[in-house]
């Protein structure tokens, strides 16, 4: 169970837990920004009606073209809740690429293909919803719930996840923490795996855009980094020593090919090839900022550049994969074999 400390004068004071009793803001909060979750998507709507005469809370597509049902525990017991989000996912898995655009032009007023363009700067997939997640909000769920979550996702591949809220209160001020009970990418990983092709045994990895980490940085120093919360940070522990990744820059396209020289550590701890610290070299906001907070503070991985282009030669084309997880397994293998050429990669 997450404990929330503040520091007052060397000594922890325990900050009190509430429960999560106002489940139309934090609905509010997910809907503006779906990252809270671990997802990266967009809206697709609220209060969405079945068949069954149920509505399911939150209704959202990810980047690949498939549904994320997500679902407040509200006033419902841990159990029924799950029992209702898994009746939500038969309704769901049944719906046509037509009719996913017809519910969003309905509850949206709006093409699904400009929202989703406008969000990721593509185009929307042409087959939607080859596959589904869903994830239950709520501030705790019992141990027997969880076991059931657990053994859903890790043993039968279900997309099924929980991502709790919780709430502290001290002296009138109110503090929100997030976590996961599994790590939404390997959830999302093992629930697509059966509707895809077989990993292609290359990472992609994003630092953002340039204005958010400079290309040259990276490049010159032979590091990526994430910062500014779990979600992002997070990432960068699936990569070990090793693995061969092509880094990606948004907005802009891929401009580098290399190997995972040493694994994740906080930026203020990487020691470059000269024996200085990274943050001696380079003191910039997005290295040093928040040193004192273990889940906003800066991470680096080491990258020995095998290959890399200047910002202005990124390789790119049209349906190139991309999405905003800092580092993920590469799938498409149209997008690697693209790569591989243009980074002139010897396999």
């Amino acid at each position: 169970m997450t404990r929330l400390f503040s520091i007052d004068q060397n000594r922890l004071v325990e900050t009190r837990r509430k429960p999560l009793d106002f489940e139309a803001t934090i609905e509010g909060w997910v809907v503006d920004d779906l990252s809270l979750i671990g997802v990266d998507g967009v809206i697709i709507g609220q209060q969405v009606e079945t068949d069954h005469g149920k509505r399911i809370d939150i209704l959202a597509l990810d980047q690949d073209g498939n549904l994320i049902i997500v679902e407040l525990k509200r006033d419902r017991s841990p159990r029924d809740i799950v029992a209702q989000i898994l009746d939500y996912a038969s309704w769901v898995c049944r719906l046509t690429t037509n009719e996913v655009h017809e519910l969003a032009q309905a509850k949206i007023g709006r093409s699904l293909s400009e929202v989703y363009r406008n969000k990721f700067d593509k185009s929307l997939p042409e087959t939607l919803n080859a596959t589904h997640q869903m994830i239950v909000v709520a501030s705790e769920v019992d141990e027997a719930t969880k076991r059931i979550i657990e053994y859903l996702s890790e043993e039968h591949s279900v997309g099924i996840n929980a991502s709790f809220f919780n709430v502290f209160e001290q002296d009138g001020k109110e503090w929100l923490t997030t976590e996961a009970l599994l790590e939404q990418a390997e959830v999302t990983d093992r629930a697509t795996r059966k509707t895809r092709g077989p990993w292609t045994g290359y990472y992609y990895v994003t630092g953002g855009t340039e204005e958010m980490r400079p290309w040259e940085d990276m490049r010159q120093h032979g590091f990526i980094t994430a910062s500014g919360g779990k979600w992002y940070t997070d990432g960068l522990s699936r990569l070990s020593g090793g693995d061969e990744i092509f880094y990606y820059q948004v907005n802009n396209g891929y401009l580098g090919y290399g190997v995972v020289k040493s694994e994740r550590q906080p930026a203020s701890e990487f020691t470059l090839k000269d024996g200085r610290k990274l943050t001696t070299v380079l003191p910039k906001p997005y290295l040093i900022d928040n040193p004192g907070d273990p889940d906003r503070r800066a991470y680096a991985v080491g990258i020995d550049w095998k290959n890399t282009f200047d910002r202005t030669e990124a390789k790119t084309f049209q349906g190139i994969f991309a999405n905003q997880n800092t580092a993920c397994k590469l799938y498409s293998q149209e997008t690697v074999d693209f790569l591989i050429d243009a980074f002139g990669v010897i396999k």
